[in-house]
Parts: C-alpha cells; structure tokens; sequence
C-alpha cells in the first residue's frame, strides 16, 4: 500500500461546555492535522502518472480546512448564550460553531469527513492539541475502498 502523508496547522481557541475542569474556560491551541492518503495503485496514464495523489492537491486541500479555523473561536452549536454570541458577533469576531464537542476526537472524525467528501483518498487524520497530544480517526477495513 502507497502512504502519502502531510500536515498544516492553525491556532484558534475553543472551550469544552459542561467539563468539570480548566478545559471549560476559552483556552486556544496551535492545532495541527496531518493526514494519511493511502492506496494499493498509482495512476497509470497522464501527467499524474506513478503518483497516488498530486502531492499539491493534497496539501491546498489540508491548507485551506486549516486556514478556514485559523484564529477562530470555536464553539459547539448551543454552548454559549445568545447574548454572548451576539456581543462577540458585533466585536466582529472570526466564530465557527461545530454541531459536537470541539474535541480533538471529534475534530479527527470530521476533517477525516471533510477530506473524503474532497474524494481524497484519506487513511487516517491525526489532530494534535499540544505537540504531545493527538487523536486518530482512520478509516476501518470495512469502510475502505
């Protein structure tokens, strides 16, 4: 199997909404997403000949998701209070509310959704908080093409 992988990064803040912990209060974070292309053949005719993937396409795609959540604050859908939301809103901040928890599981799950939906062939999506810390989402056996 073929592995192509590369990564972009973003700084933005989120918060975790009913945590018993310093994680509820806005903190922000240099998240980075790297991401697994994989497949069994390479192309075998044009200008994208004994490539998996064109390198470049691969990346744009990576850079742009990364670059729509920089110095963003990230919010789940019904975590803050109207007139909160309406204060930040007329301090014209960059806002993205996310119908989950912004944890880095779930971002792991839906920038690997975001990918597929780009017909990449994306593996695997890893999303570190910290240069420590990450999560995972690959793609099972059975949802593999």
């Amino acid at each position: 199997m073929y592995i192509l992988k590369t990564s972009a990064s973003f700084d933005s803040a989120h918060f975790l909404s009913g945590y018993n912990g310093k994680c509820a209060n806005i903190h922000g974070h240099h998240w980075v997403i790297e991401v697994k292309a994989a497949g069994e053949s390479l192309n075998q005719n044009g200008t994208k000949r004994g490539m998996l993937i064109d390198f470049g396409d691969m990346k744009q795609e990576v850079r742009n998701l990364a670059d729509s959540f920089d110095h963003t604050l990230i919010y789940e859908n019904h975590s803050l209070k109207e007139t909160t939301l309406n204060a930040l809103k007329d301090e014209n901040f960059k806002l993205i509310c996310v119908p989950f928890r912004p944890t880095a599981e779930n971002f792991a799950k839906y920038f690997f959704d975001c990918f597929k939906e780009k017909s990449l062939p994306v593996f695997s999506v890893a999303v570190y908080e910290t240069p420590e810390n990450c999560a995972v989402y690959e793609e099972s056996a059975e949802g593999a093409e």
